[in-house]
């Protein structure tokens, strides 16, 4: 018999079960998708580090969360842009029933307009969703400095972005922040996620510095397998991201899910199109970045638009951000200038601030009503007037301005103690540099077996245990294969 402890009345079974879930698949997006992706989508000699950023940053960010991030961004309401820090770790806290303080919607007069947000499961469901949605953010981050960034700044790097800057996004727009009371429109984080480790990673690359150039000029990916199948962790995994944002398994859970899907699929399909279109042929890694770019630009208004409306943005987030990277990029003496490994400003920050005004445009009052806080918000289609629009450049603006604020200032303080970026000497090397490993025991990057030298070939005049010994040695040479 399941005592009243056990399932208090307030407590959805439903409900608590999916947010689990949820949370349990954007997990996997960043363990093993994303590590999967980073240690596949690089060249060889760099598999290693960059897998491990993104393995580090997901252990560190849930410490920091549940120490003093979580209430940072869901708690008490401090600044109109940050909540007061405090731990998340008292049974107290965490089994009663979900609550984020700062949502209570009031009239002029003092009298309640919205109540504030309460999920019919407890604080716990609620602390370990929204740390996947942090720990995503970070990781996605690193993508604009792998390859050069020393690892050590990075371990510091962290843990203080996570406090200083995604806390901040969090709560303005989501905690009970003056953008939340607001009306900006940010269904599952198409600003606080997408925009933020766009325009984040894009600052770091610039204080960071390039990579070396060869490494600019060749950096292949070493696994286009493996890379497929860290994106297709991504792409499924994005069920909980945006499923999840509801706090509930309700009518809109399966909107929000749907839609996603159908924008990355029109939007990696646009993308392929353009590929072959401009330059013959479809790119594995074209689709990829198009995929991508649809899952991000859908994420602000899963749960708002229509399937149809999806599909319009589907084909915005496979055109605007190939244009930007694509054409755009290579005219701009700034993109040129900034090393941004993995291109995240393109496939987050445009595809994220799309997606932000597309919201403003297409989203639908009656599911609005449902999902938000402020009553009458509607998209510029529905009737509306540019009003929506308007907020959701205004709120764009704040969260690129804090963004390159919180992360200049916290990467030049950490630069006074350690350095940014790893000495050339390094840099050629690589994870055998930054961790004493490998990603493969196979051949070393630049290292060429010569079938023509004599000293190779085995002779069995020489004996069989000489023999052996020079088999040995040629296997442990290996072939060239340039990565």
């Amino acid at each position: 018999m399941v005592s009243d402890q056990a399932v208090p009345d307030w407590l959805n079974k439903g409900d608590n079960a999916w947010q689990l879930i949820a949370s349990t698949l954007i997990g996997i997006q960043s363990m093993p998708g994303l590590v999967v992706l980073y240690g596949s989508i690089v060249k060889k000699k760099w598999a290693v580090n960059s897998a491990f950023m993104a393995l580090y940053s997901f252990a560190s960010s849930l410490i920091i969360w549940v120490l003093l991030g979580f209430r940072m961004a869901f708690g008490e309401r401090l600044l109109p842009f940050w909540g007061k820090a405090g731990p998340a770790l008292s049974e107290d806290y965490l089994v009663r029933q979900a609550r984020i303080p700062a949502t209570a919607q009031y009239y002029h007069n003092g009298t309640v307009e919205t109540p504030m947000v309460e999920p019919f499961y407890p604080q716990a469901a609620l602390v370990l969703f929204h740390f996947m949605y942090a720990a995503i953010t970070l990781i996605l981050l690193a993508g604009s400095v792998l390859g050069r960034m020393n690892i050590k700044a990075w371990m510091v790097f962290s843990p203080l972005w996570l406090l200083f800057s995604y806390t901040v996004g969090a709560f303005s727009m989501w905690g009970g922040g003056f953008l939340y009371h607001w009306g900006v429109i940010d269904y599952s984080g198409g600003y606080v996620i997408h925009l933020s480790s766009g325009i984040a990673g894009f600052t770091a690359a610039y204080w960071v510095g390039p990579r070396i150039k060869s490494d600019r000029e060749r950096f292949s990916p070493n696994n286009v397998l493996l890379m497929i199948v860290g994106a297709g962790l991504l792409w499924l995994g994005w069920s909980g991201f945006n499923g999840g944002a509801p706090y509930a398994a309700n009518i809109i859970a399966p909107i929000a899910v749907l839609n996603t899907h159908i924008c990355a699929a029109t939007s990696l399909l646009m993308w392929t199109c353009l590929d072959v279109v401009f330059f013959s042929k479809p790119s594995v890694i074209g689709a990829i970045q198009g995929m991508m770019t649809g899952l991000v630009c859908i994420t602000p208004a899963a749960g708002l638009v229509h399937s149809w409306a999806a599909v319009v943005m589907g084909l915005f987030s496979g055109s605007v951000p190939w244009f930007t990277m694509m054409i755009l990029h290579k005219k701009s003496s700034l993109l040129q200038k900034v090393d941004d490994t993995l291109a995240v400003f393109h496939t987050h920050a445009v595809a994220g601030l799309l997606g932000g005004i597309l919201t403003g445009i297409l989203a639908h009052p009656q599911l609005a009503s449902i999902e938000l806080p402020v009553p009458g918000t509607m998209g510029f289609a529905y009737g509306g007037d540019f009003t929506q629009v308007y907020k959701q450049i205004i709120g764009a603006l704040f969260i690129i301005g804090w963004n390159i604020f919180a992360t200049t200032a916290i990467l030049i303080a950490i630069g006074w103690f350690i350095p940014l970026r790893m000495p050339d000497d390094q840099l050629m090397i690589g994870d055998d540099a930054a961790h004493g490993e490998e990603a493969y025991a196979l051949w070393g990057d630049g290292e060429k077996f010569d079938v023509m030298r004599h000293e190779t070939i085995p002779h069995a005049s020489r004996g069989n245990d000489d023999v052996q010994v020079q088999l040995n040695n040629i296997a442990a040479r290996g072939v060239t294969i340039q990565l």
